[in-house]
């Protein structure tokens, strides 16, 4: 008789712990299997910054009343192991999904978008830079540090102080979860992509080293517009390196008075400034780039025009006018301001 109720009372036992767990295992499920429900407009975008923490996720869902509980998100993450698994990315989340759905999305990850933006080619760094958080969102300030930060240049195994010029401008698909080092990576790899072996041997024969083939080509893509013209002005600048002459790049002047608002335009005072990038004073190349030059600056800079012109201007119609002779460039001087004075 005593067995029998130590049986009966074990049995009684049983049915309690199971009606326990199966309360439990009820509450889970309506806890974490049902959907969840938000009252934007779905799907709502949702972005995860590289370094984030788990925690710093759910309390930027919860903000957002993406989630309704923190609690039961975290849970089904230390229920499921995966907490530590949530990967940076931007994600369209549907509504109606349940906790452990929506855990599954922010762990597989999701190809993040991108947009698609053209970079002017010769554009200033302080361009590049206001340009990209227009388009972009990033910080433009702390896209001009990085470009003069040592060690940050170092990691991209350029030898240079300043990355301008060392940016190459071109159409690009950017990450929209990009910051502005994934940036100037991206822009600085596909410049170096162009110094291939024979590019480097090719350099090496002009006597140049590829900073000096980078800030002539800075020159090219400044002065002008027209592509067709860029091998030819490519020649008259190492025509006048040959001869010993100076540059006289009207764009080295307007790096110089660059964040002056005056449309570009180059005053007589200007051609006085004490710097190694006025060409009008000093001899040889500047210090270095004055832009951010395109493929076919620098392909002008590899492979200049071969002829005996050493002076050019403006014609008034988007091109220039060369010359060989002095006398010949103050006539075409000479048209230019008449067709200058005509405009205004």
């Amino acid at each position: 008789m005593e067995t029998e109720k130590k049986a009966l009372f074990s049995q009684n036992e049983m049915h309690a712990i199971a009606g326990f767990f199966g309360f439990a295992l009820g509450v889970m499920l309506f806890t974490f299997f049902t959907a969840n429900y938000y009252s934007m407009n779905e799907p709502v975008t949702f972005k995860i910054k590289k370094g984030e923490s788990f925690n710093e996720v759910v309390y930027n869902l919860s903000e957002e009343k993406i989630i309704s509980s923190e609690f039961n998100l975290k849970f089904a993450a230390f229920v499921s192991g995966s907490a530590n698994n949530v990967k940076a990315g931007i994600y369209k989340i549907p509504n109606g999904l349940t906790y452990f759905e929506l855990l599954e999305v922010l762990l597989k990850g999701v190809p993040a978008e991108q947009k698609l933006i053209t970079i002017p080619e010769g554009i200033w760094q302080h361009e590049l830079a206001g340009l990209l958080r227009r388009e972009m969102g990033i910080d433009s300030a702390k896209f001009m540090e990085l470009s003069e930060d040592p060690e940050f240049i170092k990691s991209l195994n350029i030898d240079t102080d300043n990355l301008e010029g060392y940016l190459l401008p071109e159409t690009y698909y950017f990450h929209l979860d990009w910051d502005e080092k994934d940036m100037i990576r991206k822009l600085a790899g596909a410049m170096n992509e162009i110094f291939d072996t024979s590019v480097k041997s090719k350099i090496n024969k002009l006597g140049l080293t590829k900073h000096s083939l980078l800030t002539m080509a800075s020159i090219i893509d400044g002065e002008s517009n027209k592509v067709s013209e860029f091998r030819r002005i490519s020649g008259v600048y190492y025509n006048r390196l040959n001869r010993g002459m100076l540059l006289q790049a009207d764009p080295t002047v307007q790096y110089l008075i660059r964040h002056k608002k005056r449309n570009n335009r180059v005053l007589f005072k200007d051609l006085e400034i004490d710097s190694r990038y006025n060409t009008y004073i000093y001899k040889g190349l500047p210090p270095g780039p004055i832009n951010n030059p395109g493929k076919d600056a620098i392909l002008a800079a590899l492979y200049p025009e071969k002829h005996e012109l050493f002076y050019f201007v403006y014609d008034g119609n988007g091109g220039h006018e060369f010359s060989k002779y002095y006398s010949e460039h103050i006539k075409n001087v000479e048209k230019y301001r008449r067709w200058l004075r005509s405009q205004k």
